[in-house]
């Protein structure tokens, strides 16, 4: 299997992890196990996506599904902004950069 770790989206991706792994930690009781989870979940789905991707000759597939956790993590980020997960909107807005950088990195 093709080493991922050099990719710019692979880059991206992980930190993304790491950061909602952060940030969900301070999330309260109530949002931390039930939205934070999904959140955290669905970063790591991408992250599996893009390594898989890039083992693969035909990408394209692989791709397709990266640009749809892409979408729901998008939609995930901003139920937990609309419902005050996020301690700050400084959270909110690095998270979301991330996943943006992500998508321009899946669609280049």
């Amino acid at each position: 299997m093709a080493r991922s770790e050099h990719l710019p989206i692979y880059k991206k991706s992980y930190d993304l992890c790491l950061y909602l792994e952060q940030v969900v930690r301070n999330f309260s009781r109530y949002h931390k196990y039930s939205i934070g989870e999904d959140l955290r979940n669905t970063a790591r789905r991408m992250l599996g996506l893009v390594v898989r991707a890039n083992g693969r000759r035909e990408k394209e597939a692989a791709l397709l599904e990266i640009r749809e956790q892409v979408e729901e993590l998008k939609v995930l980020l901003r139920l937990c902004h609309d419902s005050k997960a996020f301690s700050n909107f400084n959270s909110f807005e690095h998270a979301i950069g991330l996943v943006t950088e992500s998508a321009r990195q899946n669609g280049g």
